[in-house]
Protein backbone atom coordinates (compact mmCIF):
# COMPACT_ATOMS: atom_id res chain seq x y z
CA UNK A 1 0.00 0.00 0.00
CA UNK A 2 1.62 3.24 -1.10
CA UNK A 3 1.20 6.57 0.61
CA UNK A 4 -1.24 7.54 -2.15
CA UNK A 5 -3.58 4.76 -1.00
CA UNK A 6 -3.53 5.64 2.68
CA UNK A 7 -7.12 6.85 2.49
CA UNK A 8 -9.25 9.54 4.11
CA UNK A 9 -9.60 8.02 7.57
CA UNK A 10 -5.90 7.35 8.06
CA UNK A 11 -5.07 10.85 6.88
CA UNK A 12 -7.64 12.26 9.31
CA UNK A 13 -6.13 10.20 12.14
CA UNK A 14 -2.69 11.59 11.25
CA UNK A 15 -4.00 15.16 11.20
CA UNK A 16 -5.38 14.65 14.72
CA UNK A 17 -2.51 12.66 16.26
CA UNK A 18 0.68 14.04 14.72
CA UNK A 19 0.62 17.66 16.03
CA UNK A 20 0.54 16.68 19.75
CA UNK A 21 3.12 13.95 19.14
CA UNK A 22 5.46 16.44 17.47
CA UNK A 23 4.85 19.04 20.17
CA UNK A 24 5.17 16.81 23.24
CA UNK A 25 7.88 14.32 22.20
CA UNK A 26 11.23 14.10 20.49
CA UNK A 27 11.86 11.28 18.02
CA UNK A 28 14.65 8.77 17.47
CA UNK A 29 13.66 6.58 14.52
CA UNK A 30 15.93 3.93 13.06
CA UNK A 31 15.67 1.11 10.54
CA UNK A 32 12.87 2.46 8.36
CA UNK A 33 14.75 1.02 5.40
CA UNK A 34 13.66 -2.42 6.59
CA UNK A 35 9.98 -1.62 5.96
CA UNK A 36 9.11 -3.28 2.61
CA UNK A 37 8.21 -0.84 -0.15
CA UNK A 38 5.56 -3.20 -1.54
CA UNK A 39 3.83 -6.50 -0.84
CA UNK A 40 2.22 -7.85 2.29
CA UNK A 41 4.22 -8.09 5.49
CA UNK A 42 3.90 -8.38 9.25
CA UNK A 43 5.40 -6.19 11.94
CA UNK A 44 5.95 -7.60 15.44
CA UNK A 45 6.28 -4.97 18.17
CA UNK A 46 6.96 -4.90 21.91
CA UNK A 47 4.24 -3.34 24.07
CA UNK A 48 5.22 -1.27 27.10
CA UNK A 49 2.74 1.63 27.27
CA UNK A 50 -0.75 2.60 26.19
CA UNK A 51 0.98 5.40 24.28
CA UNK A 52 3.27 3.16 22.24
CA UNK A 53 0.59 2.46 19.62
CA UNK A 54 0.88 6.14 18.67
CA UNK A 55 4.68 6.05 18.78
CA UNK A 56 4.88 3.05 16.48
CA UNK A 57 1.94 4.25 14.37
CA UNK A 58 3.67 7.59 13.70
CA UNK A 59 6.85 5.80 12.65
CA UNK A 60 4.99 3.37 10.42
CA UNK A 61 2.78 6.03 8.83
CA UNK A 62 5.83 8.07 7.87
CA UNK A 63 7.31 5.01 6.15
CA UNK A 64 4.43 5.20 3.65
CA UNK A 65 3.09 1.74 4.62
CA UNK A 66 0.25 2.14 7.08
CA UNK A 67 -0.43 -0.74 9.48
CA UNK A 68 -3.60 -2.58 10.36
CA UNK A 69 -3.73 -3.29 14.08
CA UNK A 70 -5.53 -6.09 15.87
CA UNK A 71 -7.57 -4.21 18.50
CA UNK A 72 -9.93 -5.28 21.27
CA UNK A 73 -13.49 -5.54 19.96
CA UNK A 74 -14.76 -3.36 22.84
CA UNK A 75 -12.87 -0.38 21.39
CA UNK A 76 -14.97 -0.59 18.22
CA UNK A 77 -18.05 0.13 20.37
CA UNK A 78 -16.54 3.30 21.84
CA UNK A 79 -18.10 6.44 20.32
CA UNK A 80 -15.69 8.23 18.00
CA UNK A 81 -12.88 5.72 18.55
CA UNK A 82 -14.91 2.93 16.94
CA UNK A 83 -15.67 5.07 13.89
CA UNK A 84 -11.97 5.85 13.46
CA UNK A 85 -10.95 2.19 13.91
CA UNK A 86 -13.46 1.00 11.34
CA UNK A 87 -12.57 3.78 8.92
CA UNK A 88 -8.85 2.98 9.07
CA UNK A 89 -9.49 -0.76 8.60
CA UNK A 90 -8.33 -2.03 11.97
CA UNK A 91 -9.17 -5.63 12.90
CA UNK A 92 -11.43 -6.37 15.90
CA UNK A 93 -10.33 -9.16 18.22
CA UNK A 94 -13.11 -11.01 20.06
CA UNK A 95 -11.24 -12.66 22.91
CA UNK A 96 -12.54 -15.85 24.52
CA UNK A 97 -15.38 -16.21 22.00
CA UNK A 98 -16.30 -18.23 18.92
CA UNK A 99 -15.45 -15.15 16.82
CA UNK A 100 -11.82 -15.05 17.97
CA UNK A 101 -10.61 -16.99 14.92
CA UNK A 102 -12.13 -14.32 12.67
CA UNK A 103 -9.44 -11.81 13.62
CA UNK A 104 -6.71 -14.25 12.62
CA UNK A 105 -8.38 -14.91 9.26
CA UNK A 106 -8.79 -11.18 8.65
CA UNK A 107 -5.11 -10.59 9.45
CA UNK A 108 -3.97 -13.33 7.07
CA UNK A 109 -6.26 -12.06 4.30
CA UNK A 110 -4.94 -8.51 4.75
CA UNK A 111 -1.32 -9.70 4.44
CA UNK A 112 -2.20 -11.75 1.37
CA UNK A 113 -3.77 -8.63 -0.19
CA UNK A 114 -0.45 -6.85 0.19
CA UNK A 115 -1.08 -4.93 3.40
CA UNK A 116 0.90 -4.53 6.60
CA UNK A 117 -0.57 -6.13 9.73
CA UNK A 118 0.90 -5.13 13.09
CA UNK A 119 1.06 -7.72 15.88
CA UNK A 120 1.80 -7.15 19.55
CA UNK A 121 2.89 -10.75 20.18
CA UNK A 122 2.79 -10.42 23.98
CA UNK A 123 -0.96 -9.82 23.74
CA UNK A 124 -0.93 -7.22 26.50
CA UNK A 125 1.31 -4.65 28.15
CA UNK A 126 4.48 -6.23 29.48
CA UNK A 127 4.40 -7.17 33.15
CA UNK A 128 8.15 -7.63 33.29
CA UNK A 129 9.39 -5.57 36.27
CA UNK A 130 12.17 -4.06 34.14
CA UNK A 131 9.84 -3.51 31.15
CA UNK A 132 11.49 -6.07 28.85
CA UNK A 133 9.38 -8.12 26.40
CA UNK A 134 7.62 -11.13 27.91
CA UNK A 135 7.03 -14.56 26.47
CA UNK A 136 4.54 -14.22 23.61
CA UNK A 137 1.51 -15.85 22.10
CA UNK A 138 1.95 -17.79 18.86
CA UNK A 139 -0.53 -15.94 16.62
CA UNK A 140 2.16 -13.90 14.89
CA UNK A 141 4.18 -17.05 14.09
CA UNK A 142 1.09 -18.84 12.83
CA UNK A 143 0.26 -15.94 10.48
CA UNK A 144 3.89 -15.69 9.34
CA UNK A 145 4.19 -19.39 8.50
CA UNK A 146 0.83 -19.49 6.75
CA UNK A 147 1.51 -16.44 4.56
CA UNK A 148 5.32 -16.74 4.36
CA UNK A 149 5.35 -12.95 4.42
CA UNK A 150 8.29 -10.99 5.84
CA UNK A 151 8.14 -10.45 9.61
CA UNK A 152 9.78 -7.14 10.53
CA UNK A 153 10.69 -6.89 14.24
CA UNK A 154 10.16 -3.48 15.80
CA UNK A 155 11.33 -2.34 19.24
CA UNK A 156 10.26 0.84 20.96
CA UNK A 157 11.18 2.70 24.10
CA UNK A 158 10.20 6.07 25.54
CA UNK A 159 6.41 6.01 25.52
CA UNK A 160 6.64 3.98 28.74
CA UNK A 161 8.63 6.80 30.37
CA UNK A 162 5.75 9.19 29.66
CA UNK A 163 3.03 6.69 30.56
CA UNK A 164 4.39 3.69 32.49
CA UNK A 165 2.54 0.39 32.06
CA UNK A 166 -0.03 -0.26 34.79
CA UNK A 167 1.14 2.77 36.81
CA UNK A 168 -1.31 3.70 39.56
CA UNK A 169 0.19 7.06 40.47
CA UNK A 170 1.70 9.86 38.38
CA UNK A 171 0.55 7.99 35.32
CA UNK A 172 1.41 10.66 32.73
CA UNK A 173 4.86 12.28 32.90
CA UNK A 174 5.21 14.43 29.81
CA UNK A 175 7.92 16.73 31.16
CA UNK A 176 10.80 16.85 30.77
CA UNK A 177 10.08 16.05 27.15
CA UNK A 178 10.63 12.36 26.36
CA UNK A 179 12.15 10.81 23.24
CA UNK A 180 10.07 8.20 21.44
CA UNK A 181 12.56 5.65 20.14
CA UNK A 182 11.48 3.19 17.45
CA UNK A 183 13.80 0.78 15.68
CA UNK A 184 12.88 -1.69 12.94
CA UNK A 185 15.21 -4.56 12.10
CA UNK A 186 15.65 -6.82 9.07
CA UNK A 187 12.95 -9.47 8.58
CA UNK A 188 13.28 -12.51 10.84
CA UNK A 189 14.41 -15.58 8.89
CA UNK A 190 11.71 -18.19 9.50
CA UNK A 191 12.36 -20.20 6.33
CA UNK A 192 13.49 -23.28 8.25
CA UNK A 193 9.96 -23.61 9.64
CA UNK A 194 8.12 -23.34 6.30
CA UNK A 195 8.07 -27.05 5.45
CA UNK A 196 7.30 -28.22 8.98
CA UNK A 197 3.85 -28.96 10.36
CA UNK A 198 2.72 -26.00 12.50
CA UNK A 199 2.70 -27.97 15.73
CA UNK A 200 2.62 -26.11 19.07
CA UNK A 201 6.34 -26.79 19.43
CA UNK A 202 7.16 -25.36 15.99
CA UNK A 203 4.98 -22.29 16.58
CA UNK A 204 6.58 -21.74 19.98
CA UNK A 205 10.08 -21.92 18.52
CA UNK A 206 9.21 -19.54 15.66
CA UNK A 207 7.62 -17.14 18.13
CA UNK A 208 10.76 -17.20 20.28
CA UNK A 209 12.85 -16.32 17.19
CA UNK A 210 10.64 -13.29 16.57
CA UNK A 211 10.72 -12.16 20.19
CA UNK A 212 14.49 -12.61 20.37
CA UNK A 213 14.87 -10.27 17.38
CA UNK A 214 12.66 -7.65 19.05
CA UNK A 215 14.58 -7.96 22.31
CA UNK A 216 17.96 -7.50 20.58
CA UNK A 217 16.68 -4.28 19.01
CA UNK A 218 15.42 -3.08 22.39
CA UNK A 219 18.80 -3.86 23.97
CA UNK A 220 20.36 -1.52 21.43
CA UNK A 221 17.84 1.25 22.17
CA UNK A 222 18.25 0.92 25.93
CA UNK A 223 21.98 0.21 25.94
CA UNK A 224 21.35 -2.64 28.36
CA UNK A 225 21.32 -6.43 28.32
CA UNK A 226 17.95 -8.16 28.64
CA UNK A 227 17.45 -11.04 31.08
CA UNK A 228 18.43 -14.42 29.64
CA UNK A 229 14.97 -15.77 30.23
CA UNK A 230 11.96 -13.61 29.32
CA UNK A 231 9.30 -12.97 31.92
CA UNK A 232 6.52 -15.58 31.72
CA UNK A 233 3.17 -14.12 32.75
CA UNK A 234 1.45 -17.50 33.05
CA UNK A 235 4.22 -18.82 35.25
CA UNK A 236 4.10 -15.69 37.43
CA UNK A 237 0.35 -16.02 37.87
CA UNK A 238 0.70 -19.71 38.72
CA UNK A 239 3.24 -18.83 41.41
CA UNK A 240 0.83 -16.26 42.89
CA UNK A 241 -1.94 -18.87 43.00
CA UNK A 242 0.39 -21.32 44.74
CA UNK A 243 1.40 -18.67 47.28
CA UNK A 244 -2.25 -17.85 47.91
CA UNK A 245 -2.89 -21.56 48.51
CA UNK A 246 0.03 -21.74 50.92
CA UNK A 247 2.14 -23.94 48.67
CA UNK A 248 5.91 -23.67 48.43
CA UNK A 249 7.11 -21.75 45.38
CA UNK A 250 10.44 -22.89 43.94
Amino acid sequence: MSRRRVGFWYRLAAVIAKPPLLLLFKRDWRGMEHIPAEGGFITAINHNSYLDMFSYGHFQYNSGRVPRFLAKAALFRTPGVGLMLRGTGQIPVFRESSNAVGAFRAAVEAVERGECVAFYPEGTLTRDPAVWPMTAKTGVARAALQTRAPVVPVAQWGANLAMPPYAKENKVKLFPRKTLQVKAGPPVDLSRFYDQDPTPEVLKEATEEIMAAITRLLEDLRGEKAPERPYDLREARAQLRRRAAGEEVK
